[in-house]
């Protein structure tokens, strides 16, 4: 079975779940078609291998997605070593919270609904373990994930003065905005493929 989102959700071929998601064909190729773009076919100017597996392995964390953890730490450790993928899991199990949580403008119209929450900011033992490129990949993802109310020009700032590209920021926002796609149907769907085993 090629299809990740299939592997991570555990579907078995030939099963009801695997036939419900052949109805749409197009939609289940073209996540996959979205998971190779950023993953495995890939040009690493803007945007590292060992990056983009250390950020999809800190947001499935981050989700509480233990399997797709797995997955992507296993990518961490064949692009960047064991030490970058037990660093992420450390700083990733720090890093959990409950969202999504934030601060509307003040002067905004959502004011009234904005719910404070901890800022993930990674200390100077962090930037150094991690360099300064993907802590401040790692603090965007967080940002994204439980504060998408708080995205603003400043967080892009940061990112530029880490050093990363505009064609590097906006790889990382397609990354964390498609992992919170895969995560959530690859949830989904293994509820259903727990239902069909115990049927």
């Amino acid at each position: 079975m090629t299809d990740l989102i299939d592997r991570l959700a555990g579907v078995r071929p030939g099963g009801s779940v695997d036939a419900l998601r052949r109805h749409r064909p197009a939609t289940r190729d073209n996540a996959q078609a979205s998971y190779d773009a950023l993953f495995t076919e890939i040009d690493e100017t803007h945007a590292t291998r060992a990056e983009r597996a250390a950020v999809a392995q800190f947001v499935a964390v981050l989700h509480d997605d233990e399997v797709a953890a797995a997955h992507y730490a296993a990518l961490a450790r064949d692009a960047g070593g064991d030490r970058l993928a037990d660093a992420i899991s450390d700083v990733a199990g720090a890093a959990r919270a409950t969202g999504p949580y934030g601060r509307y403008p003040a002067d905004g119209p959502l004011a009234g609904e904005s719910v404070d929450g901890p800022r993930f900011l990674l200390d100077d033992h962090g930037h150094a373990e991690l360099g300064d490129r993907l802590a401040a990949a790692l603090e965007h993802a967080h940002l994204l994930v439980f504060r998408p109310r708080e995205s603003s020009p400043a967080a892009l700032v940061a990112l530029a003065d880490a050093g990363w590209s505009t064609d590097g920021i906006v790889t990382l926002s397609q990354l964390v905005s498609f992992l919170a796609f895969q995560l959530r149907v690859a949830a989904g769907l293994r509820l259903l493929t727990n239902e069909e085993a115990a049927a």
